[in-house]
């Protein structure tokens, strides 16, 4: 598949809004509306495209205590390994998790309503999966950016 300028400009429209339509997408980049819906359905076949959501306000849900929590397994095998994975996808509170180098194998990034849940996610959640050695958890004060959209 060519990947060019306007399949790069058409995925950061979409990015911004993928509300827009077809129609819309178009106009902005000079464009036939039968066109554009082939270049959608080809970056969606091609795997550019993952899905669509709908964004939604942390603050209105009672969910805007974020916590980025470090954690540290007690060793590094496969099967340990493995298992905090597969029991930390299943955590609803838990948005994020990245197994990165460095000092802690793991940051999660966690959503939930004040302190109060926080300690009961890290009491009845988190501390039950086995192979945990230690965690450092980091409170947000202010979200200064944050984004979605990847630029080319």
């Amino acid at each position: 598949m060519i990947f060019d300028t306007t399949d790069k400009k058409l995925l950061e429209l979409l990015q911004t809004d993928s509300k827009q339509t077809n129609k819309e997408l178009s106009l902005k980049l000079s464009l036939s509306v039968t066109a554009v819906y082939e270049r959608i359905k080809k970056l969606e076949r091609a795997g550019f495209i993952d899905g669509y959501v709908a964004l939604v306000n942390k603050a209105k849900i009672n969910k805007n205590f974020v916590v980025f929590c470090h954690i540290k397994l007690v060793q590094h095998t496969q099967d340990y390994v493995m298992q905090f994975e597969r029991e930390v996808a299943k955590i609803p509170e838990v948005l994020e998790c990245f197994h990165l180098s460095g000092d802690y194998d793991y940051l999660l990034k966690v959503l939930v309503e004040n302190m109060d849940e926080f300690r009961a996610f890290m009491v009845s959640k988190l501390t039950t999966i086995s192979h945990i050695g230690s965690t450092h958890s980091m409170f947000v004060i202010n979200e200064v950016k944050h984004s979605t959209v990847i630029k080319f």
